[in-house]
């Protein structure tokens, strides 16, 4: 017959392999408060606009950490400080094309083109990247960026909110001007802004938007389907005018463009 005092080392044992465990699971419904400058996006379901025949269209996103604001000139600007291979003069053209950072007046001065409150842009994918890694972050995926975009200011279901699919409509059909500041607009459900309207924006995985195989280059994966009046046919919504548009900007990219209304923000993992 066990004794006691074995039985009490047993629960005790017991208790502490066991801890690691409650924990996590508390961690992971109690996350800790967001990051400064972040707000958390909590896990849901990205519904494609289009998926390859044999993927489903529903993609889970687990809950993340999203920057409230684009990344900023000024917040760039301390980045090229810190590491001077990004600077205009010394980056290498096969991580940015001529054009990276066009709009400053020099390696240190982004001058009155580019004024310290308005979006980083005129920045590639690989600049957008390091940015993200010298500050702890990370790109956010397609999925997360369309989850945390999809809520309006007053629900997280935007795409049933019919104001909001006519704000974003009128955004996409006037996107193009030099950006102004960042945090002009009402922030969304979540409390992140300038999802809309201000720029394009990087996402980790850019390049897989028409893309079912492993390289861009192969032919062979590329959905044929997905182009013209089939694509509209086989989509998800066809009157989401602004995210065929998405699609068929981040189709166009390389990772070294660098566009005047092309920026960035970062994300991070709970």
């Amino acid at each position: 017959m066990l004794n006691h005092r074995y039985l009490c080392r047993a629960a005790i044992l017991l208790a502490a392999l066991s801890l690691p465990t409650v924990q996590g699971l508390s961690a992971e419904a109690h996350p800790a408060a967001a990051p400064t400058g972040m707000a958390l996006v909590p896990a849901g379901v990205y519904r494609a606009l289009f998926r390859a025949a044999t993927e489903s269209k529903e993609v889970p996103v687990r809950a993340f950490y999203l920057d409230k604001l684009p990344v900023t000139t000024g917040e760039y600007l301390e980045f090229v400080r810190a590491n001077p291979r990004w600077r205009r003069s010394q980056v290498k053209r096969l991580f940015a094309e001529p054009s990276y950072l066009k709009n400053w007046e020099s390696d240190l001065e982004p001058g009155t083109n580019a004024p310290l409150s308005t979006p980083a842009t005129y920045v590639s994918w690989f600049a957008a990247k390091a940015f993200a890694q010298w500050k702890g972050k990370r790109l956010p995926t397609l999925a997360e960026w369309e989850h945390a975009a999809s809520a309006s200011s007053t629900r997280p279901d935007g795409e049933n909110d019919p104001a909001f699919r006519q704000e974003v409509l009128r955004w996409y059909t006037t996107l193009g001007a030099a950006p102004g500041a960042v945090g002009a607009g009402q922030p969304n459900f979540w409390g992140i802004g300038d999802m809309h309207g201000l720029i394009w924006e990087w996402v980790l995985d850019f390049n897989t938007a028409l893309v079912t195989g492993d390289s861009r280059a192969d032919s062979g994966g590329l959905e044929r389907g997905l182009f013209c009046g089939a694509g509209a046919q086989n989509a998800r919504d066809a009157a989401d005018y602004p995210a065929f548009m998405r699609l068929g900007f981040r189709s166009s990219l390389a990772a070294g463009y660098c566009i005047h209304n092309l920026g960035f923000r970062c994300a991070k993992d709970l």
